[in-house]
């Protein structure tokens, strides 16, 4: 069986490792604030995420085309509307799962 220094000693690496992976992301955060791309990104990445979860809805998912079409025209509609993805996406995903469960 393992003596206190060693359990003192396991406990304060595993909390320093801990602490250290928790801060460092907000340590890199600071000059990620300023960078072109990451505000490149923030502009432009909402709008290729939808695009992508629209394609993989049209493809991959079964049910009747009528569904599929709805629920894209909601989905893009809304985003191009109200430009919220969570309202666009929730809502799209609403229309189709009611349009083929009814």
């Amino acid at each position: 069986m393992p003596g206190a220094s060693y359990i003192v000693a396991a406990v304060l690496v595993s909390a320093a490792v801990t602490w250290a992976l928790r801060a460092l992301p907000f340590a890199m955060l600071a000059p990620l604030r300023s960078s072109p791309l990451v505000r490149y990104l923030g502009v432009h990445m909402p709008a290729g995420v939808l695009t992508v979860l629209a394609v993989y809805t049209v493809t991959a998912l079964p049910g009747p085309l009528v569904s599929l079409a709805a629920a894209l025209a909601v989905t893009v509609g809304l985003q191009l509307w109200r430009r919220n993805l969570a309202v666009s996406m929730v809502a799209g995903t609403i229309v189709y799962v009611v349009l083929v469960s009814g």
